[in-house]
Protein backbone atom coordinates (compact mmCIF):
# COMPACT_ATOMS: atom_id res chain seq x y z
CA UNK A 1 0.00 0.00 0.00
CA UNK A 2 3.06 2.24 0.22
CA UNK A 3 2.57 3.47 -3.36
CA UNK A 4 -0.99 4.64 -2.77
CA UNK A 5 -1.59 8.32 -3.44
CA UNK A 6 -4.37 10.52 -2.14
CA UNK A 7 -5.40 14.13 -1.78
CA UNK A 8 -6.21 15.85 1.48
CA UNK A 9 -7.36 19.18 2.90
CA UNK A 10 -5.70 20.49 6.04
CA UNK A 11 -8.21 22.28 8.32
CA UNK A 12 -6.95 24.11 11.42
CA UNK A 13 -3.57 23.45 9.88
CA UNK A 14 -1.38 25.25 12.41
CA UNK A 15 2.21 25.01 11.25
CA UNK A 16 1.70 21.88 9.15
CA UNK A 17 2.01 18.82 11.39
CA UNK A 18 -0.69 16.95 9.48
CA UNK A 19 0.82 17.93 6.15
CA UNK A 20 4.34 16.84 7.08
CA UNK A 21 3.09 13.40 8.06
CA UNK A 22 0.76 12.90 5.11
CA UNK A 23 3.26 14.20 2.56
CA UNK A 24 5.68 11.57 3.84
CA UNK A 25 3.29 8.75 2.92
CA UNK A 26 2.30 10.04 -0.52
CA UNK A 27 -0.44 12.53 0.26
CA UNK A 28 -1.04 15.68 -1.77
CA UNK A 29 -2.38 18.74 0.06
CA UNK A 30 -4.90 20.70 -2.03
CA UNK A 31 -5.64 23.50 0.45
CA UNK A 32 -5.18 24.43 4.07
CA UNK A 33 -7.25 26.52 6.48
CA UNK A 34 -5.74 28.67 9.23
CA UNK A 35 -6.39 32.12 10.73
CA UNK A 36 -3.34 32.70 12.96
CA UNK A 37 -0.92 34.94 11.10
CA UNK A 38 2.21 33.41 12.66
CA UNK A 39 1.02 29.90 11.81
CA UNK A 40 0.12 30.90 8.24
CA UNK A 41 3.52 32.50 7.67
CA UNK A 42 5.33 29.47 9.12
CA UNK A 43 3.24 27.04 7.08
CA UNK A 44 3.76 28.86 3.80
CA UNK A 45 7.49 29.31 4.40
CA UNK A 46 8.20 25.68 5.21
CA UNK A 47 6.08 24.26 2.39
CA UNK A 48 6.98 26.91 -0.16
CA UNK A 49 3.25 27.55 -0.42
CA UNK A 50 1.37 30.59 -1.67
CA UNK A 51 -0.93 32.23 0.86
CA UNK A 52 -3.72 31.93 -1.73
CA UNK A 53 -3.89 28.21 -0.89
CA UNK A 54 -5.16 29.17 2.56
CA UNK A 55 -8.95 28.86 2.74
CA UNK A 56 -8.96 31.11 5.80
CA UNK A 57 -11.64 31.23 8.48
CA UNK A 58 -13.48 27.90 8.55
CA UNK A 59 -16.73 29.61 9.56
CA UNK A 60 -16.71 31.41 6.19
CA UNK A 61 -15.90 28.40 4.00
CA UNK A 62 -18.97 27.44 1.96
CA UNK A 63 -17.56 24.37 0.22
CA UNK A 64 -14.37 22.36 -0.24
CA UNK A 65 -12.82 21.05 -3.45
CA UNK A 66 -13.06 17.30 -4.00
CA UNK A 67 -10.50 15.42 -1.90
CA UNK A 68 -9.90 11.97 -0.40
CA UNK A 69 -9.00 12.75 3.22
CA UNK A 70 -10.07 15.59 5.52
CA UNK A 71 -7.89 16.43 8.50
CA UNK A 72 -7.98 18.92 11.31
CA UNK A 73 -6.91 19.62 14.87
CA UNK A 74 -10.13 21.32 15.97
CA UNK A 75 -9.31 23.99 18.61
CA UNK A 76 -9.33 22.26 21.95
CA UNK A 77 -9.92 24.90 24.62
CA UNK A 78 -13.58 23.99 25.06
CA UNK A 79 -12.75 20.44 26.09
CA UNK A 80 -9.45 20.74 27.90
CA UNK A 81 -9.45 19.49 31.48
CA UNK A 82 -7.26 22.48 32.27
CA UNK A 83 -9.98 24.84 31.01
CA UNK A 84 -13.45 25.62 32.32
CA UNK A 85 -15.13 22.61 30.66
CA UNK A 86 -17.87 24.70 29.08
CA UNK A 87 -18.11 22.52 25.96
CA UNK A 88 -20.60 23.84 23.44
CA UNK A 89 -21.39 26.74 25.76
CA UNK A 90 -18.02 28.05 24.60
CA UNK A 91 -18.12 29.69 21.15
CA UNK A 92 -14.94 27.87 20.19
CA UNK A 93 -16.76 24.57 20.64
CA UNK A 94 -19.05 25.57 17.80
CA UNK A 95 -16.13 25.03 15.42
CA UNK A 96 -16.96 21.33 15.62
CA UNK A 97 -20.28 22.16 13.93
CA UNK A 98 -18.45 24.00 11.13
CA UNK A 99 -16.02 21.09 10.72
CA UNK A 100 -18.75 18.46 10.50
CA UNK A 101 -20.72 20.69 8.11
CA UNK A 102 -17.76 20.70 5.70
CA UNK A 103 -17.29 16.95 6.17
CA UNK A 104 -20.93 16.41 5.21
CA UNK A 105 -20.68 18.82 2.30
CA UNK A 106 -17.47 17.43 0.74
CA UNK A 107 -17.91 13.69 1.50
CA UNK A 108 -14.22 12.60 1.50
CA UNK A 109 -13.44 8.90 1.75
CA UNK A 110 -11.94 9.27 5.24
CA UNK A 111 -11.03 11.84 7.87
CA UNK A 112 -8.76 12.36 10.91
CA UNK A 113 -9.69 14.86 13.63
CA UNK A 114 -7.45 15.51 16.65
CA UNK A 115 -8.36 16.95 20.04
CA UNK A 116 -7.22 17.06 23.68
CA UNK A 117 -7.90 14.11 25.97
CA UNK A 118 -10.46 16.20 27.87
CA UNK A 119 -12.94 15.51 25.08
CA UNK A 120 -13.30 11.91 26.30
CA UNK A 121 -13.44 12.88 29.96
CA UNK A 122 -16.71 11.72 31.61
CA UNK A 123 -17.65 15.36 32.15
CA UNK A 124 -17.78 15.81 28.39
CA UNK A 125 -19.60 12.57 27.58
CA UNK A 126 -22.66 14.40 26.28
CA UNK A 127 -20.55 16.61 24.01
CA UNK A 128 -18.53 13.68 22.61
CA UNK A 129 -21.72 11.72 21.98
CA UNK A 130 -23.17 14.71 20.15
CA UNK A 131 -20.08 15.01 17.94
CA UNK A 132 -20.03 11.30 17.10
CA UNK A 133 -23.75 11.27 16.34
CA UNK A 134 -23.41 14.24 13.99
CA UNK A 135 -20.55 12.51 12.20
CA UNK A 136 -22.71 9.40 11.91
CA UNK A 137 -25.55 11.51 10.51
CA UNK A 138 -23.10 12.78 7.88
CA UNK A 139 -22.79 9.18 6.67
CA UNK A 140 -19.56 8.05 8.33
CA UNK A 141 -18.45 5.04 10.34
CA UNK A 142 -16.16 6.31 13.05
CA UNK A 143 -14.33 5.57 16.26
CA UNK A 144 -12.09 7.54 18.61
CA UNK A 145 -8.68 6.57 19.98
CA UNK A 146 -6.75 7.91 22.97
CA UNK A 147 -3.11 7.85 21.90
CA UNK A 148 0.07 8.84 23.70
CA UNK A 149 2.67 10.33 21.36
CA UNK A 150 5.38 8.57 23.35
CA UNK A 151 4.14 5.22 22.03
CA UNK A 152 4.72 6.19 18.39
CA UNK A 153 8.04 7.90 18.02
CA UNK A 154 8.58 10.99 20.17
CA UNK A 155 9.89 11.37 23.76
CA UNK A 156 6.82 13.24 24.97
CA UNK A 157 3.98 12.32 27.28
CA UNK A 158 1.19 13.71 25.07
CA UNK A 159 -2.24 12.10 25.31
CA UNK A 160 -4.60 13.18 22.56
CA UNK A 161 -7.88 11.96 21.11
CA UNK A 162 -7.97 11.05 17.43
CA UNK A 163 -11.34 10.57 15.75
CA UNK A 164 -10.98 8.52 12.56
CA UNK A 165 -13.80 7.77 10.16
CA UNK A 166 -14.59 6.21 6.78
CA UNK A 167 -17.46 6.71 4.37
CA UNK A 168 -17.57 3.01 3.50
CA UNK A 169 -18.03 0.38 6.19
CA UNK A 170 -15.65 -2.12 4.58
CA UNK A 171 -12.66 0.17 5.09
CA UNK A 172 -13.72 1.11 8.61
CA UNK A 173 -13.77 -2.62 9.47
CA UNK A 174 -10.23 -3.00 8.07
CA UNK A 175 -8.77 -0.07 10.02
CA UNK A 176 -6.38 -1.25 12.74
CA UNK A 177 -3.97 0.90 14.73
CA UNK A 178 -0.51 -0.64 14.95
CA UNK A 179 0.84 -1.60 18.35
CA UNK A 180 3.12 0.93 20.11
CA UNK A 181 6.69 0.79 18.84
CA UNK A 182 9.10 -1.21 20.99
CA UNK A 183 12.29 0.81 20.58
CA UNK A 184 10.96 4.12 21.83
CA UNK A 185 12.89 7.34 21.34
CA UNK A 186 14.20 8.60 24.68
CA UNK A 187 14.56 12.20 25.82
CA UNK A 188 18.31 11.78 26.13
CA UNK A 189 18.49 10.80 22.45
CA UNK A 190 17.31 14.22 21.27
CA UNK A 191 19.18 16.44 23.74
CA UNK A 192 22.65 16.07 22.25
CA UNK A 193 24.71 14.36 19.58
CA UNK A 194 24.97 10.72 20.58
CA UNK A 195 27.88 8.38 20.40
CA UNK A 196 27.71 4.66 21.04
CA UNK A 197 29.81 2.21 23.01
CA UNK A 198 29.50 -1.41 24.12
CA UNK A 199 29.04 -2.56 27.68
CA UNK A 200 30.48 -5.67 29.31
CA UNK A 201 27.81 -7.81 27.69
CA UNK A 202 28.90 -6.44 24.28
CA UNK A 203 25.56 -4.67 23.87
CA UNK A 204 25.34 -1.29 22.14
CA UNK A 205 24.43 1.47 24.60
CA UNK A 206 23.84 5.19 24.12
CA UNK A 207 25.91 7.88 25.78
CA UNK A 208 25.21 11.58 25.91
CA UNK A 209 27.44 14.53 25.14
CA UNK A 210 29.07 14.20 28.54
CA UNK A 211 30.06 10.60 27.96
CA UNK A 212 27.48 9.29 30.41
CA UNK A 213 25.37 6.22 29.66
CA UNK A 214 21.72 7.13 29.06
CA UNK A 215 19.64 4.89 31.30
CA UNK A 216 16.01 4.20 30.53
CA UNK A 217 13.59 5.91 32.85
CA UNK A 218 9.94 6.89 32.54
CA UNK A 219 8.38 10.18 33.63
CA UNK A 220 6.44 10.03 36.92
CA UNK A 221 7.34 6.36 37.40
CA UNK A 222 10.03 5.17 39.77
CA UNK A 223 13.00 3.28 38.42
CA UNK A 224 13.91 -0.17 39.70
CA UNK A 225 15.77 1.40 42.61
CA UNK A 226 12.81 3.61 43.51
CA UNK A 227 14.33 6.89 42.32
CA UNK A 228 12.34 9.19 40.03
CA UNK A 229 13.72 10.83 36.90
CA UNK A 230 12.68 14.41 37.63
CA UNK A 231 12.40 16.84 40.53
CA UNK A 232 9.17 18.67 41.31
CA UNK A 233 9.34 22.16 42.83
CA UNK A 234 6.42 22.94 45.12
CA UNK A 235 5.44 23.35 48.78
CA UNK A 236 2.11 21.51 48.63
CA UNK A 237 3.20 17.90 48.02
CA UNK A 238 5.98 15.74 49.34
CA UNK A 239 8.24 13.01 48.01
CA UNK A 240 11.88 12.06 47.69
CA UNK A 241 12.20 14.09 44.47
CA UNK A 242 10.18 17.10 45.66
CA UNK A 243 12.06 20.34 46.26
CA UNK A 244 10.45 22.75 48.73
CA UNK A 245 11.17 26.42 49.28
CA UNK A 246 12.67 25.57 52.68
CA UNK A 247 15.14 23.26 50.90
CA UNK A 248 16.33 26.19 48.81
CA UNK A 249 16.20 29.09 51.28
CA UNK A 250 18.42 29.28 54.34
CA UNK A 251 16.24 27.71 57.04
CA UNK A 252 16.84 25.95 60.35
CA UNK A 253 15.81 22.39 61.13
CA UNK A 254 13.14 23.82 63.43
CA UNK A 255 11.69 25.94 60.61
CA UNK A 256 11.70 22.92 58.30
CA UNK A 257 9.80 20.93 60.93
CA UNK A 258 7.11 23.62 61.16
CA UNK A 259 6.74 23.66 57.38
CA UNK A 260 6.34 19.88 57.28
CA UNK A 261 3.76 20.13 60.07
CA UNK A 262 1.63 22.42 57.90
CA UNK A 263 2.23 20.27 54.82
CA UNK A 264 1.11 17.14 56.66
CA UNK A 265 -2.09 18.63 58.08
CA UNK A 266 -3.41 21.25 55.65
CA UNK A 267 -5.46 18.74 53.61
CA UNK A 268 -7.22 17.26 56.63
CA UNK A 269 -10.96 17.89 56.84
CA UNK A 270 -10.64 18.98 60.46
CA UNK A 271 -9.26 22.30 59.20
CA UNK A 272 -11.74 22.90 56.40
CA UNK A 273 -13.21 21.49 53.21
CA UNK A 274 -10.79 22.97 50.71
CA UNK A 275 -8.16 20.83 49.00
CA UNK A 276 -5.63 22.69 51.12
CA UNK A 277 -6.59 24.65 54.22
CA UNK A 278 -4.61 27.34 56.04
CA UNK A 279 -4.11 26.74 59.76
CA UNK A 280 -4.58 29.23 62.58
CA UNK A 281 -2.04 29.81 65.33
CA UNK A 282 -4.35 27.84 67.65
CA UNK A 283 -4.28 24.91 65.23
CA UNK A 284 -0.48 24.95 65.26
CA UNK A 285 -0.46 25.06 69.06
CA UNK A 286 -2.81 22.08 69.18
CA UNK A 287 -0.39 20.16 66.98
CA UNK A 288 2.77 21.31 68.77
CA UNK A 289 2.46 23.19 72.04
CA UNK A 290 6.01 24.58 71.73
CA UNK A 291 5.33 26.59 68.56
CA UNK A 292 5.30 30.35 69.04
CA UNK A 293 3.59 33.00 66.95
CA UNK A 294 6.97 34.61 66.39
CA UNK A 295 8.24 31.44 64.71
CA UNK A 296 5.33 31.51 62.28
CA UNK A 297 5.88 35.19 61.57
CA UNK A 298 9.57 34.53 60.84
CA UNK A 299 8.52 32.07 58.13
CA UNK A 300 6.23 34.79 56.75
CA UNK A 301 9.22 37.15 56.60
CA UNK A 302 11.15 34.47 54.71
CA UNK A 303 8.20 34.38 52.26
CA UNK A 304 7.68 30.67 52.82
CA UNK A 305 4.39 31.24 54.64
CA UNK A 306 1.79 33.98 54.27
CA UNK A 307 -1.01 35.30 56.45
CA UNK A 308 -4.48 34.95 55.01
CA UNK A 309 -7.84 36.22 56.18
CA UNK A 310 -10.10 33.23 56.83
CA UNK A 311 -13.24 34.93 58.07
CA UNK A 312 -14.49 38.53 57.97
CA UNK A 313 -16.98 40.50 60.05
CA UNK A 314 -19.47 42.50 57.97
CA UNK A 315 -20.02 46.09 59.11
CA UNK A 316 -22.90 48.37 58.19
CA UNK A 317 -22.84 49.49 54.57
CA UNK A 318 -24.69 51.46 51.90
CA UNK A 319 -25.80 49.15 49.06
CA UNK A 320 -25.58 52.03 46.59
CA UNK A 321 -21.80 51.92 46.99
CA UNK A 322 -21.57 48.26 46.02
CA UNK A 323 -21.01 46.47 42.73
CA UNK A 324 -23.12 43.43 41.85
CA UNK A 325 -20.22 41.11 42.69
CA UNK A 326 -19.79 42.74 46.09
CA UNK A 327 -23.51 42.41 46.82
CA UNK A 328 -23.41 38.71 45.90
CA UNK A 329 -20.49 38.10 48.26
CA UNK A 330 -22.11 39.95 51.15
CA UNK A 331 -25.37 38.06 50.69
CA UNK A 332 -23.43 34.89 51.51
CA UNK A 333 -22.59 36.01 55.04
CA UNK A 334 -23.72 33.91 58.02
CA UNK A 335 -24.66 35.97 61.07
CA UNK A 336 -22.72 38.87 59.55
CA UNK A 337 -19.59 36.76 59.03
CA UNK A 338 -18.05 35.82 55.67
CA UNK A 339 -16.18 32.50 55.59
CA UNK A 340 -13.59 32.29 52.81
CA UNK A 341 -13.87 28.51 52.60
CA UNK A 342 -17.60 28.71 51.82
CA UNK A 343 -17.11 31.53 49.33
CA UNK A 344 -14.46 29.59 47.39
CA UNK A 345 -16.69 26.52 47.22
CA UNK A 346 -19.70 28.52 45.99
CA UNK A 347 -20.60 27.16 42.55
CA UNK A 348 -22.62 30.25 41.57
CA UNK A 349 -19.58 32.45 42.05
CA UNK A 350 -17.57 30.15 39.78
CA UNK A 351 -20.23 30.25 37.07
CA UNK A 352 -20.51 34.03 37.31
CA UNK A 353 -16.69 34.27 37.28
CA UNK A 354 -16.69 36.29 40.51
CA UNK A 355 -13.20 36.55 41.96
CA UNK A 356 -13.62 35.95 45.71
CA UNK A 357 -10.18 37.25 46.67
CA UNK A 358 -10.41 40.42 44.59
CA UNK A 359 -13.95 41.19 45.76
CA UNK A 360 -12.99 40.70 49.41
CA UNK A 361 -10.05 43.05 48.96
CA UNK A 362 -12.35 45.72 47.51
CA UNK A 363 -14.73 45.33 50.47
CA UNK A 364 -11.79 45.72 52.86
CA UNK A 365 -10.69 48.90 51.10
CA UNK A 366 -14.23 50.26 51.40
CA UNK A 367 -14.13 49.49 55.14
CA UNK A 368 -17.20 47.25 54.80
CA UNK A 369 -15.57 44.09 56.16
CA UNK A 370 -12.82 43.54 58.70
CA UNK A 371 -10.73 40.39 59.21
CA UNK A 372 -11.97 38.22 62.05
CA UNK A 373 -9.56 35.27 61.84
CA UNK A 374 -6.00 35.09 60.53
CA UNK A 375 -4.53 31.81 59.34
CA UNK A 376 -1.17 30.71 57.91
CA UNK A 377 -0.64 29.03 54.56
CA UNK A 378 2.25 28.46 52.18
CA UNK A 379 3.02 31.51 50.07
CA UNK A 380 3.25 29.43 46.90
CA UNK A 381 -0.07 27.60 46.58
CA UNK A 382 -0.16 26.80 42.86
CA UNK A 383 1.52 23.53 41.99
CA UNK A 384 1.72 24.34 38.28
CA UNK A 385 3.59 27.58 39.00
CA UNK A 386 6.33 25.82 40.92
CA UNK A 387 8.91 27.74 42.93
CA UNK A 388 11.19 30.58 41.89
CA UNK A 389 10.26 30.15 38.24
CA UNK A 390 10.78 26.37 38.18
CA UNK A 391 8.08 23.71 38.02
CA UNK A 392 10.05 20.57 37.16
CA UNK A 393 13.62 19.75 36.28
CA UNK A 394 14.07 16.54 34.28
CA UNK A 395 17.28 14.59 34.26
CA UNK A 396 18.71 14.08 30.79
CA UNK A 397 18.50 10.35 31.48
CA UNK A 398 14.70 10.55 31.53
CA UNK A 399 12.77 8.66 28.90
CA UNK A 400 10.15 11.27 28.39
CA UNK A 401 9.31 14.99 28.56
CA UNK A 402 5.92 16.40 29.63
CA UNK A 403 3.35 17.68 27.16
CA UNK A 404 4.49 20.73 25.23
CA UNK A 405 1.89 23.47 25.53
CA UNK A 406 1.37 26.76 23.73
CA UNK A 407 1.99 28.87 26.82
CA UNK A 408 5.36 27.23 27.50
CA UNK A 409 6.03 25.79 30.95
CA UNK A 410 8.50 26.18 33.77
CA UNK A 411 9.98 22.78 32.92
CA UNK A 412 13.73 22.37 32.52
CA UNK A 413 16.26 19.67 31.70
CA UNK A 414 19.61 19.03 33.38
CA UNK A 415 22.85 19.39 31.49
CA UNK A 416 24.40 16.54 33.47
CA UNK A 417 23.24 13.34 35.16
CA UNK A 418 23.56 12.24 38.76
CA UNK A 419 23.43 8.88 40.47
CA UNK A 420 22.85 7.97 44.10
CA UNK A 421 22.50 4.99 46.41
CA UNK A 422 19.39 6.22 48.21
CA UNK A 423 16.66 8.87 48.11
CA UNK A 424 18.21 11.34 50.53
CA UNK A 425 21.56 11.22 48.74
CA UNK A 426 19.77 11.68 45.42
CA UNK A 427 18.02 14.85 46.57
CA UNK A 428 21.19 16.19 48.22
CA UNK A 429 23.24 15.61 45.08
CA UNK A 430 20.58 17.25 42.92
CA UNK A 431 20.53 20.41 45.05
CA UNK A 432 24.31 20.61 45.28
CA UNK A 433 25.41 19.52 41.81
CA UNK A 434 22.54 20.66 39.60
CA UNK A 435 20.30 23.27 41.19
CA UNK A 436 22.91 25.36 42.99
CA UNK A 437 25.34 25.21 40.06
CA UNK A 438 22.64 26.11 37.52
CA UNK A 439 23.26 22.93 35.54
CA UNK A 440 19.82 23.02 33.94
CA UNK A 441 18.10 24.83 31.08
CA UNK A 442 14.90 25.01 29.05
CA UNK A 443 14.59 22.96 25.88
CA UNK A 444 15.76 24.64 22.70
CA UNK A 445 13.74 25.27 19.57
CA UNK A 446 15.32 22.34 17.73
CA UNK A 447 14.69 20.05 20.71
CA UNK A 448 11.05 21.16 20.83
CA UNK A 449 10.77 20.26 17.14
CA UNK A 450 12.19 16.79 17.82
CA UNK A 451 9.87 16.31 20.79
CA UNK A 452 6.93 16.91 18.43
CA UNK A 453 8.44 14.94 15.55
CA UNK A 454 9.29 17.91 13.32
CA UNK A 455 12.59 18.22 11.45
CA UNK A 456 15.23 20.08 13.47
CA UNK A 457 15.59 22.65 10.69
CA UNK A 458 11.88 23.49 10.58
CA UNK A 459 11.65 27.25 10.15
CA UNK A 460 9.98 28.94 13.13
CA UNK A 461 10.02 32.50 14.54
CA UNK A 462 13.05 33.44 16.63
CA UNK A 463 11.04 34.68 19.62
CA UNK A 464 10.60 31.86 22.15
CA UNK A 465 7.01 32.74 23.11
CA UNK A 466 6.01 32.71 19.44
CA UNK A 467 7.66 29.42 18.42
CA UNK A 468 6.58 27.72 21.64
CA UNK A 469 2.97 28.70 20.97
CA UNK A 470 3.17 27.29 17.46
CA UNK A 471 4.92 24.02 18.30
CA UNK A 472 2.86 23.51 21.48
CA UNK A 473 -0.39 23.81 19.53
CA UNK A 474 0.71 21.33 16.88
CA UNK A 475 0.05 17.63 16.49
CA UNK A 476 2.84 15.11 16.99
CA UNK A 477 3.88 14.35 13.43
CA UNK A 478 4.76 10.63 13.83
CA UNK A 479 1.33 9.90 15.32
CA UNK A 480 -0.40 11.36 12.26
CA UNK A 481 1.92 9.42 9.97
CA UNK A 482 1.09 6.22 11.85
CA UNK A 483 -2.66 6.85 11.57
CA UNK A 484 -2.28 7.83 7.91
CA UNK A 485 -0.44 4.59 7.12
CA UNK A 486 -3.13 2.59 8.91
CA UNK A 487 -5.76 4.32 6.75
CA UNK A 488 -3.73 3.55 3.62
CA UNK A 489 -3.48 -0.09 4.65
CA UNK A 490 -7.27 -0.43 4.43
CA UNK A 491 -7.03 0.17 0.68
CA UNK A 492 -9.51 3.04 0.84
CA UNK A 493 -7.48 5.13 -1.61
CA UNK A 494 -6.47 2.35 -4.01
CA UNK A 495 -7.27 3.24 -7.58
CA UNK A 496 -6.72 6.95 -7.04
CA UNK A 497 -3.10 6.96 -8.22
CA UNK A 498 -3.88 7.77 -11.85
CA UNK A 499 -6.13 10.62 -10.81
CA UNK A 500 -3.44 12.05 -8.56
CA UNK A 501 -0.79 11.83 -11.28
CA UNK A 502 -2.80 14.28 -13.36
CA UNK A 503 -2.70 16.88 -10.60
CA UNK A 504 0.07 19.43 -10.99
CA UNK A 505 2.61 18.69 -8.29
CA UNK A 506 4.83 21.15 -6.53
CA UNK A 507 8.02 20.38 -4.65
CA UNK A 508 7.58 20.88 -0.91
CA UNK A 509 10.28 22.76 0.95
CA UNK A 510 10.34 20.11 3.68
CA UNK A 511 11.98 16.74 3.01
CA UNK A 512 9.14 14.20 2.84
CA UNK A 513 11.10 11.20 4.15
CA UNK A 514 9.40 9.24 6.87
CA UNK A 515 9.16 11.43 9.94
CA UNK A 516 9.28 8.29 12.03
CA UNK A 517 12.97 8.14 11.13
CA UNK A 518 13.76 11.77 12.04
Amino acid sequence: MGNSKFTFIDLFSGIGGFRLALNAIGGKCLNFSEINSDAISTYCTNFNEESSYNLGDITKIKSLPKHDLLTGGVPCQSWSIAGKNLGFDDDRGQLWNDTIYLLNQSKPKAFIFENVKGLVDPRNKEALTYILNRIKDAGYHTNFYLINSYDYGVPQNRLRVYIVGFKDREYFDKFILPKPIKNKIQLGHILSNLETLTNQENEIVDINLFGEIIKQRSMSLSTSNGINDYFLFNDLRNGHSTIHSWDILNTTDRQKDICYLLLKNRRKSAYGNLDGNPLSYKHFKDLDTTITKNELDELVELEILKKVGYSFLVKEFDEQLLSEDEKSILESSINNVLYVELLKNNRDFKLKKISVSKTLQLLIEKNIIVCDEIRYDFKNTKISTGLFGINRIFLSSSNIFPTLVASDTNDFITTKTISANNESEYKEKFLKEIYKTGAFRKITKSEACKIQGFPVNYLLPENRARWMKLIGNSVSVPVIEMIGKAILDTGVFDGDSKLISNIEKKSDHVNAKSVLQI
